[in-house]
């Protein structure tokens, strides 16, 4: 089922965002010739604010600014993308947001070089992790009680623009950009979630990349580490004022931390992304910016699903068993993003549009199951007379002597494809004593999805596996796909110290599936409305209330007509201090769910018939507490900045009901909602100077369980709590090279991080990791 984009566009939706892009440019001279005046308005002007001054706590806090994506010693040239130092919703910067948002900036990536988002994304509040193969390649993360599985109930973005395989067909994310080509991380929360979608429920992350520098310049990172880590990193751009590139490559790789037989469990990911830019008309009092950004990335990763009993893991947790020693990932992916900006000279308006595509392959083959028995049983309970004989076999201990025992091994094969336009017109005007900052934006989104799941029979013999003589068996055959039209808008309404956003999104959704093997089709569409309001009231320049409520949002997967969308009723209230060096925020949230839901995945523990399918939870409640604190420090030329978040969560079902979701089984109302940590807290201590520093960094996620219910820990499907201790440190002898060391999980703690789909997997050991970034 290949589906051209244009061709489809012509005949469902005429009026395609490019004619809306039309008609932008033509209302764009009466905006300009009638702007509000920047300087009359008590709300901050359209132009991103640069956010205190000085290396205080402004400079560092999330909640402060946004990393500018050029090189530290630039400054953003003519001819390069503009690239915003700050978050702004509809025009407002963020300590004035009426929601929360927060930025991790280049420096604080830079401390400890993370390679895993799990680690960076630890520092803002009301986002949940959860490690899985303890190198986060492919990263479970929620915000304010969505499902952490693949990141699928948030909304993913590389500079503004959807990265996801196939984000409404298949939301799960199992491609994941490099960290260490990032320069910053924006999260957003809270009401301005309903500029961004699919997913609105619990907000939207977006991962920015290196700008064009100004003058000709580049760096290389070299490192090395225990577990046979490498990291080559490279990057090299110019400009002048109507033309500028990038370039930027990365080899990651490492032999892995666990222990089977001698064998790579580890993995290699290369990624290369090419920037160019160009100014129509330097002179012009009107630029016309047009960019071309192109991406390619490859993984091959010896990774499995398959974990370990628990007392295998409390005797050494780096084990895997043999049955697992075929298990491999290989993926690619290509992507391709043309953008347009273009806007007054006053900034009193901006039109910003894309055009995208996105191409990913992936096939992970892997132990599936035993022909007669559950893996998860199996490991649950290895010494029951029911499963000591299969346990056996897993563990290489004793060969395949029935048909029962055979291990069904085989490739989920997976081609995604998304593509889209999208266009975002920005200004500002005023009525009598009101200021307004308006953001409208619209995206013509396509995506698809073609599996081909297969496995076949092998033995184990001798510790090995072998093939069994018999055929290859195709278990999942067919084809999704999704055509998505979403526009937004929002009017930041100002008076004096108050600021009143409110905000409506609309999803137009289209979808279909073609079953191969059941040969069926079946279509489903909808249309969602998504309203909102947030408010801030500012007490004094620094210190203001928040509060708003807005309606959250996950599309149903595709074809499936009778499934309901997953609706909440999202409240927020807080306060947030926002001076100089110092940066304070607390804020509660409450999430009122009218139909809690779950897309089925293997990750999750689902089996072949019930994978994709989407399983309804009803009615239920999320609810917390988010706290985020930053102070710099200043004593002469040195620095001390300091951060800490602490994010609080219960969730509850409201109904009663049996699913044949892993997640859910047999639910009573008042259960628990799983996957919700009931404490999650980060702190980061760092001493800087000009030529060095050293940072220490304390993380810790307390249990959480991985099936609803209500019965102590003890006796629950549940992962251990996890604290953490990471230290890093660099020195720079000449200002040309920076020389740094870190090491990952100090203290060597070790806990179950996942027991889904089966079994126990650790987190990651103690990781020691020395390198070199030569500047030129």
């Amino acid at each position: 089922m290949s589906v051209d984009l244009t061709s489809r566009l012509k005949r469902t939706l005429p009026a395609s965002l490019f004619g809306l892009t039309g008609l932008c440019l033509g209302a764009l001279p009466a905006l300009a010739q009638t702007p509000g005046d920047p300087a009359q308005s008590s709300a901050p002007a359209l132009e991103i604010d640069a956010g205190p001054a000085g290396t205080g706590a402004g400079a560092d806090a999330p909640t402060a600014l946004a990393a500018s994506g050029a090189d530290p010693a630039a400054s953003p040239a003519p001819a390069a993308v503009e690239d915003p130092v700050e978050i702004t919703i509809a025009g407002t910067r963020v300590s004035r947001t009426p929601g929360s948002a927060q930025v991790i900036k280049q420096d604080q990536l830079e401390r400890f070089e993370y390679d895993d988002p799990h680690a960076a994304l630890m520092q803002v509040p009301g986002v949940y992790v959860r490690h899985e193969d303890g190198v986060g390649l492919r990263p479970n993360i929620g915000i304010r009680g969505g499902n952490p599985d693949r990141s699928k109930k948030v909304t993913l973005m590389e500079d503004g623009v959807l990265f996801g395989p196939a984000p409404y067909s298949a939301p799960a994310a199992y491609y994941f950009p490099l960290l260490t080509r990032m320069v910053a991380i924006k999260v957003i929360k809270g009401p301005a979630a309903i500029a961004f979608g699919p997913q609105t429920v619990g907000g939207a992350i977006d991962f920015v990349t290196r700008a064009i520098p100004t003058t000709p310049g580049g760096s290389l990172d070299l490192g090395l580490g225990a577990y046979g880590y490498t990291k080559a990193h490279a990057h090299f751009g110019a400009s002048n004022e109507q033309f500028g590139f990038v370039v930027e490559g990365i080899r990651l790789h490492n032999d892995g931390f666990k222990e089977l037989a001698g064998a790579d469990t580890g993995f290699t990911r290369n990624e290369w992304m090419v920037k160019t830019s160009y100014l129509l008309d330097p002179q012009a009092p009107m630029g016309h910016q047009f960019q071309l950004k192109l991406g390619y990335s490859d993984e091959v990763s010896n990774e499995t699903y398959l974990g370990l009993t628990d007392d295998d893991f409390h005797e050494n947790s780096n084990l895997r068993y043999p049955a697992s020693s075929l298990d491999q990932m290989r993926n690619h992916r290509t992507s391709l993003v043309l953008s347009h900006e273009v806007g007054a000279p006053d900034a009193s308006w901006k039109l910003s549009s894309n055009a995208y595509r996105n191409d990913y392959a992936r096939a992970w083959r892997k132990l599936n199951r035993f022909r007669d028995a559950s893996i998860a049983e199996v490991l649950a309970a290895p010494e029951s007379p029911a499963n000591a004989e299969y346990y056996a076999v897993l563990t290489g201990e004793a060969d395949s002597v029935t048909a029962g025992q055979t291990l069904l091994i085989g490739p989920n094969d997976r081609r995604f494809v998304s593509e889209g336009v999208a266009s975002k017109l920005e200004f500002q005007a005023s009525t009598g004593p009101l200021e307004h900052r308006v953001e409208a934006g619209a995206r013509l989104h396509y995506d698809s999805i073609a599996r081909r799941h297969s496995e076949s029979g092998y033995l184990m013999q001798d510790g090995t596996l072998v093939p069994e003589d018999s055929a290859t068996s195709v278990t999942t055959a067919n084809e999704a796909s999704t055509l998505a039209l979403a526009v937004h808008g929002m009017d930041a309404v100002s008076w004096q110290a108050l600021t009143v956003t409110p905000g409506l999104r609309v999803e137009i959704i289209g979808s279909e599936l073609a079953d191969h093997i059941a040969d069926e089709e079946s279509t489903h569409s909808l249309v969602a409305l998504m309203p909102g309001v947030g408010a801030y009231y500012a007490i004094v320049d620094d210190f203001g209330l928040l509060g708003g409520v807005y309606r959250g949002f996950s599309p149903p997967p595709p074809g499936e007509s009778d499934a309901a969308p997953e609706y909440s009723l999202n409240y927020e209230t807080g306060a947030r201090l926002s001076s100089g060096r110092s940066q304070l925020e607390a804020i509660g949230f409450y999430n009122d769910y009218e139909n809690l839901t779950n897309i089925c995945s293997f990750s999750g523990g689902c089996s072949d018939a019930d994978l994709d399918r989407q399983f309804d939870a009803g009615a239920a409640r999320i609810y917390g507490f988010e706290a985020y604190l930053a102070h710099d420090f200043v004593w002469g030329s040195v620095r001390f900045p300091v951060t800490g978040a602490y994010t609080h969560t219960r969730g509850v079902f409201d109904t009663t009901f049996t699913s044949a979701d892993p997640i859910y089984g047999d639910v009573q109302e008042g259960d628990e909602v799983p996957y919700l940590p009931r404490h999650q807290a980060s702190g980061t201590l760092a001493v800087e100077w000009s030529h060095a520093g050293a940072s220490v960094a304390a993380n810790y996620v307390s249990e959480m369980r991985e099936e609803a219910g209500s019965a102590p820990y003890a006796d629950s499907i549940v992962t251990d709590d996890l604290f953490t201790v990471d230290v890093g440190s660099k020195v720079m002898p000449v200002p040309w090279l920076t020389l740094y060391g870190n090491v990952r999980n100090l203290f060597d703690a070790r806990s179950i991080a996942s027991r889904r789909p089966y079994g126990a997997r650790p987190n990651a050991p103690r990781w020691v990791q020395v390198g070199a970034k030569l500047s030129f």
